[in-house]
């Protein structure tokens, strides 16, 4: 039987950041991961590192997070990829500077002026080929993208250079608790923690189960098209405030395309299917937005598995029915760019037992029906 302090589960960014961070303190570490390190969302996904249109709840928490990553590179010794470009919200119509506006509101009374409006001219000074009916939008300067595959596996690497124990290829078949123990049996062997953390993305529902929480979580495929490389003609990473839209250009001319467009999710077969009507109508937006794209020529098309609660926010919190046990899950297709405050926050509600941060809105029995 191994054995150690804290045992993860799963091995996506916020698995690994909690490795790194324990392990940093000195905490012995094991984290069992199914398939591989970055094998589903933490891995395929878009990459937007972004502050701009979170919902008020995160915004504390991403705004941390994005400090961390201006100096992620050189504190975990990696190229993660990140770059900080900028992200725009285009505002195709009046209708949506209206939201816009009201969005302001909210968020300048909640003491976060970090989102920007702006009017049509700065709008085509940003993206100068965006349509221009296009009648403004809004602006994040700070916001960026970066490599998901390698900012996970930075993680990792960082985490086990701290003496963490990743052990991939180890599917979780039972967990339990046994005295002061949680006991996991895996077709590898079993594995002895005094604490554990639920971090198993688009299967931690069944995790939470064994802990004895229960969730009310689904999954997704959101889907992703990259282009063959294009001439450059946009710098920010964009977004549209009432269309799906997620689009980036990278430094070889490639362009990322996302917006949310779901495939089909076969969890328990361990693998996604994608939708290709969805896909075209994706590309159209795109075109709509950026009449440039006509040119562009797909080159590849994937989708990754992702969890989500009925909110679309995260579970961050400690067990609501067992001691020792610990969430991080339901990220809801925008978690990548939390991954380094959710590892350092997780870390703190184990040490310490303080996360720094209201977590309330977070919390894994949230859905539980209440006894009046």
């Amino acid at each position: 039987m191994k054995t150690a302090d804290v045992l993860i589960i799963g091995g996506g960014i916020h698995g690994s950041s909690t490795a790194y961070h324990l392990a940093r303190e000195g905490i012995s570490v094991i984290l069992l991961e199914k398939d591989y390190v970055a094998r589903h969302a933490s891995g395929v996904n878009a990459g937007g590192v972004r502050v701009l249109g979170r919902d008020l709840a995160e915004v504390p928490l991403s705004k941390i997070s994005m400090q961390m990553w201006q100096t992620l590179d050189s504190e975990l010794d990696a190229d993660t990829g990140f770059r900080s470009t900028s992200m725009v919200y285009i505002a195709a119509n009046e209708a949506d500077i209206t939201t816009l506006k009201q969005r302001e509101a909210r968020m300048n009374a909640a003491g976060h002026t970090h989102e920007r409006i702006i009017d049509q001219r700065e709008l085509r000074e940003l993206l100068p080929y965006v349509h221009p009916s296009c009648t403004g939008g809004a602006v994040s300067q700070q916001d960026g993208h970066a490599n998901p595959y390698r900012s996970t596996n930075a993680f990792r690497l960082a985490a086990e250079r701290f003496g963490a124990s990743i052990v991939e290829g180890t599917e979780l078949r039972n967990l339990r608790r046994v005295g002061s123990s949680w006991i996991a049996q895996t077709p590898k062997g079993t594995f002895e923690a005094g604490t554990v953390v639920n971090c198993a993305g688009a299967w931690a529902d069944k995790v939470a189960l064994m802990i004895g929480d229960n969730v009310p979580l689904n999954h997704a495929a959101p889907m992703l098209m990259i282009t063959a490389r294009m001439p450059h003609f946009v710098e920010p990473v964009v977004g549209a405030v009432s269309r799906q839209l997620s689009f980036k250009q990278f430094e070889n001319g490639t362009v990322l395309i996302g917006g949310g467009a779901k495939g089909f999710a076969e969890r328990a077969a361990n693998k996604t299917r994608l939708d290709y009507e969805k896909l075209a109508n994706a590309a159209r937006t795109t075109i709509d937005f950026f009449p440039i794209m006509t040119r562009a020529a797909i080159n590849r098309m994937w989708a990754g598995l992702e969890a989500y609660m009925p909110d679309n926010l995260p579970v961050v919190s400690p067990s609501a029915n067992a001691e020792n046990a610990f969430h991080a899950f339901g990220f809801s297709a925008h978690g990548f760019q939390l991954g380094p405050i959710i590892g350092k926050v997780t870390a703190d509600m184990i040490l310490t037992g303080q996360p720094g941060f209201d977590l309330s809105a977070f919390r894994v029995d949230r859905y539980d029906r209440k006894v009046l």
